[in-house]
């Protein structure tokens, strides 16, 4: 899993005070990526860690005490053109007000937001780091690409008691970032654990989520598996998300199906990229309440979707001890040509003719 920690130096960060936001872009120690690339490995390692670390922020927070906090997940992608384009940060944007509203922190603005990552982007690309262009990620569909990974998040004042957030931090930072999901394994088991109740925070990108799902997914990699799923948490019946993900079946009828809304599911950019493109083809959509014996019995192709994972396939899911196979273990055919499809956007090998990409350079 190529999915680490490498902070690009500029970094964006905007306090609310007095109610308003107050903006700085913040520049940490850095050398030119070619004097970085040939340093020795530890040295370099300290200097990447150094940019992670700020003196002038409280270390005892209602974030990190309490979990009380939010963050989004947006890559910036090269252009075949030699150019480098965000993926609807406006769609990211709208759900971090919604999600600073759901717990109750003082919403940072929709515009200031994509301005932030844009502008992060350009700042770092002008010291030389960024990503660039290959061919030759063409011949795998892009799923040996690379991106750029771009992470605001939020971080509450100081604070010990069990309390909301009144003046927050939101933070932007960026690192280089290749698959998540490298291939190979791709089998998936139902996990036993909840990860979201009814009248909780499952349909915002609360931090405080991801404590479940890293158990969950440590728990399925423990045991073999690339992946968990996550059943209901009141009837332990029907399917939900995965760890960090989205997920659809594509069902003998036609029928390409991923749970419904609510608020106990995060409704993921990826996901809504994919019903779209999907009904752009013709694709029976549905977005309702399947059961786990459902999808098992009914499913010919499983995927999941997010910004980290794209479209990844499911080769298997096992319930209850039962492995059930897709697609005799091989990548369907409509998993293909909808990653495929929205690959070649990303990257801009096929038309934005929807305007979901954001120009950065």
């Amino acid at each position: 899993m190529a999915f680490t920690l490498n902070s690009y130096p500029v970094v964006f960060r905007a306090k609310y005070s007095q109610s308003k936001w107050a903006e700085e872009y913040l520049e940490k120690a850095h050398k030119t990526p070619g004097e970085e690339a040939a340093m020795e490995e530890e040295s370099r390692g300290k200097l990447e860690d150094s940019r992670n670390l700020y003196d002038d922020m409280p270390l005892v927070n209602y974030t990190t005490q309490y979990g009380l906090g939010c963050f989004e997940g947006i890559k910036a992608l090269p252009q075949k053109d030699g150019g480098l384009a965000i993926f609807r940060p406006e769609r990211n944007a709208a759900r971090f007000y919604r999600s600073m509203e759901g717990l109750y922190m003082p919403p940072f603005p929709e515009d200031q937001f994509v301005k932030a990552c844009v502008e992060t982007i350009k700042r770092n690309a002008e010291l030389g780091f960024r990503v660039f262009y290959k061919d030759e990620w063409e011949k795998d569909s892009f799923i040996s690409a690379d991106s750029i990974y771009i992470r605001p998040f939020t971080l509450a004042e100081g604070g010990v008691g069990v309390n909301i957030s009144h003046e927050p931090w939101v933070m932007v930072v960026t690192t280089p970032v290749s698959a998540y999901f490298s291939g190979g394994n791709s089998d998936a088991v139902v996990s036993d654990r909840s990860r979201a109740t009814p009248k909780g925070t499952g349909w915002i990108k609360a931090a405080s989520n991801y404590t479940i799902a890293a158990l969950a997914k440590h728990d399925a990699v423990k045991a073999g598996y690339m992946e968990c799923v996550f059943l209901d948490a009141e009837h332990h019946k029907y399917i939900e998300e995965g760890s960090s993900c989205n997920i659809f079946f594509h069902l003998k009828s036609g029928e390409l199906v991923t749970p419904e809304l609510g608020d106990t599911i995060l409704p993921g950019i990826t996901r809504l990229s994919i019903i779209e493109l999907a009904r752009d083809k013709g694709v029976q959509v549905s977005e309702r309440k399947i059961a786990v014996e459902e999808a098992l019995e009914s499913a010919v192709e499983c995927f999941v979707t997010g910004t980290a994972a794209g479209v990844t396939p499911i080769e298997s899911l096992t319930h209850n001890g039962k492995k059930t196979v897709f697609n005799d273990g091989k990548t369907g055919e409509l998993t293909a040509e909808l990653r495929d499809t929205l690959k070649g956007i990303q990257y801009g090998t096929i038309p934005d003719t929807k305007g979901w990409l954001t120009k950065v350079l």
